[in-house]
Parts: structure tokens; sequence; C-alpha cells
């Protein structure tokens, strides 16, 4: 038996800290410090509203070039900007906003065979330090997955900037995250493959661990500093999990139930206003009855959700009045062929999902008393 554990090449955060990619840049310069240039990927808001704060600091380390990406990560503007890279001498890559940006910036390091500097904006996934781009049409459809050769060469998380953006995306982030240790400890249970197709190491189990105790600790103290802008322990813990001991856990310690729920919640219409993690937290609880984890746990993990605002019934994602029959094709979907609900070391059927989730919707309500 073979564990692999994956980790991008360096991790990178606090207050302030988008003023050192252009040191990170020079770095990993492939010609030597000045005589390196990147190419820097910035995102709408980013080039609107961001740019000024780092770019001249960049500048005083390494030549690079700024270029607004068009919106969808898709093989036409990935092939756009690797020409536009070959053809200026590039050798470093820069991403900096949110999640297609950054697949974008992957993407063209991993077509022109230069290093990658990603850089998000937001702490609401465990996307940034992973090995992957999902790539769309232009039209903004899924196409495919690119699996990459390996993760980032540098994450840099500027934790002042997590602070200033709404407080929703920190809570998805946390949704997002909560399924960490739960899918990795399933995986463990039934020797199912992480993503790299080999089981996980310990150190990834524990890292997924200390994932979710991370949130329990300090996900309510993050939440409160994330709404008064202020870069404190909490913030920087939480941060941390939501990025990188979320992004190793799922990795190295594999996906379960939680997020093919969420998957399958993808085929109704309404959850589609809906963050990721929102939709993941709803998965998170619907694997615990699935699973049957002991009544203390599934306490524990309503009254964080409760705690921080991430959603406990299908209300609060937008199925309110979702039939027995919408909620059976949300099932199907998650019991399809390939999905990482089959890592579980319990068997499952659409039927036992089904169930599960009209009895996550149930206890939800209880709680509020409605």
């Amino acid at each position: 038996m073979i564990s692999t554990t994956i980790f991008p090449g360096r991790y990178v955060q606090g207050a302030g800290v988008l003023k050192t990619l252009g040191a990170e840049a020079a770095r990993l310069g492939q010609r030597g410090q000045r005589d390196s240039k990147a190419l820097l990927l910035v995102d709408p808001f980013v080039f609107e509203n961001m740019l000024p704060d780092f770019r001249d600091a960049m500048a005083e380390d390494i030549e690079l070039s700024v270029e607004r990406f068009n919106g969808e990560c898709s093989d036409e503007e990935i092939e756009r900007l690797a020409a536009e890279a070959r053809e200026g001498g590039y050798d470093i890559i820069v991403g900096v906003g949110g999640g297609k940006t950054l697949d974008t910036a992957k993407a063209v390091a991993y077509t022109i065979g230069a290093p990658v500097i990603i850089a998000p904006t937001l702490a609401s996934t465990d996307a940034p330090c992973s090995a992957l781009s999902v790539i769309y049409t232009p039209d903004g459809q899924f196409k495919r997955y690119l699996v990459l050769p390996k993760n980032p060469d540098v994450v840099v998380v500027d934790t002042q900037v997590v602070a200033d953006a709404p407080v929703r995306f920190l809570v998805s982030g946390m949704g997002d995250a909560l399924a960490t240790w739960f899918e990795a400890e399933s995986c463990k249970r039934a020797y199912a493959p992480n993503m790299t197709g080999n089981v996980g190491s310990m150190t990834a189990y524990a890292l997924a661990r200390l994932c979710y105790d991370t949130l329990l600790a300090y996900g309510v103290a993050a939440k409160s500093a994330c709404e008064s802008h202020a870069v404190v322990p909490a913030l920087e813990h939480i941060t941390e999990a939501n990025t990188l001991l979320s992004g190793l856990g799922f990795e190295s310690g594999g996906l379960g139930a939680a997020h093919a729920i969420h998957n399958g919640l993808t085929v109704l219409e309404p959850t589609h206003d809906y963050f990721h993690g929102e939709k993941v937290a709803i998965g998170v609880l619907t694997s615990l009855f699935l699973t049957d984890k002991p009544p203390e746990t599934i306490d524990e993990v309503y009254t964080f959700c409760e705690a921080v605002g991430l959603p406990t019934t299908l209300a609060d994602i937008g199925l309110g009045n979702a039939t027995d029959e919408d909620l059976l094709e949300v099932a199907k979907a998650t019991c399809a062929e390939g999905e990482t609900i089959h890592n579980e070391p319990v068997p499952v059927t659409p039927q036992s999902v089904l169930a599960a989730l009209k009895a996550v919707d149930a206890e939800g309500r209880r709680r509020r008393g409605s």
C-alpha cells in the first residue's frame, strides 16, 4: 500500500503580504533576480481597486506586466495568455484574485512550463493550494478538470484583504473546511484513495483533524473580526484552516460524501445562488446522518453552523419548497458512478441519501423551533 501527500511549495500568510509578491517571484526566476519577468494576471476587482497597493512594490524586485483576466477560465483564455507569455519572454506567472483567475494562472504556467504564484483575495474555498484547474467554456459552462502535475510553487494570502472582504466569503470557506476531517476520516477507515490515487498519510489525516479543531475553536471570533475588518490571531487561524489545512486535507486525505452531496445539490437550479461552502455545509450535515455519527457529534456540528451562520436547513440553500422527487434527483446525482460518496465506509444508495437530506432539514427546523 502506497501513501502520497502533496503540498504547495511555499505558503505565506499575513497582513500586507501582497507586497512580498515581487520578492517571491524574483526568488523563483529562471534567469536570476532582476533579469526575470513576471506576467501578473489579476481579476477585474483587483485591477480596479487593489493594484496600486502592491504593483509598485512588486516592480522593485522584478520586471512585470499586468494582464486583466477576461472572466472565464477557458481553453481560449488560457491559450491567449500563454501565447502572450511566450511572446513576452515571461518566466513566472502570478495570479491575484478569485478562483477562476487563479485556476487560469495555474493552467497558463503549466502550459508554458513556468512556476506559478497564487494569491487569493478571499478565504472562501480550499482551492488555491491545489494541483487542479476547473476549465469552462467561454460562456461559463463547465467543460473539464485539468489535473496538474504539481501544486503551486507559492501561495500568498494577505489577511488584511481577507478581513476587508464581505464576511459571507469567510463563513463559506468555513463550510468547505468543515468537510475536511469528516471526509478524510472516512477515507482513512475505508482505505479509499486521495486525489493522487493513493491512500493518505498520517500527516494528512492529522492536518485534517487540526482543520476541524481550529474551526470549532476560532470560527465565531474570526467571523466577528472579519465583520470589523480586523486582523487578529483568530482570523489568521481560520484563514489558514480554510485555505491551507483544508487544501492539504482534501487533496492528501481524500473526499467523501459531503462534496458528492454538494455536487448533487447543484442539479436543482435554486441552489445556484449559494456559495460552494454553503452547500458543502449541508453536505456535511447530511453525511453525519448517512454514516450514523454519534448524537453528540451531530449536535456539535449543528451548533457550530448555527454560531457562524452556515446553512442548517434546505430552505437556507433555496430548497424550502423542494419535493421528495426533487431531492431524489439530488440523491441520484450524488450517487453517480465515480462520485466520492463511494469512499464512505458504509453502503450508500439514492434512497439512503434522500432520507439523510430529509433528516438534516427536519433537525435544523426542530432546533429553530419551526
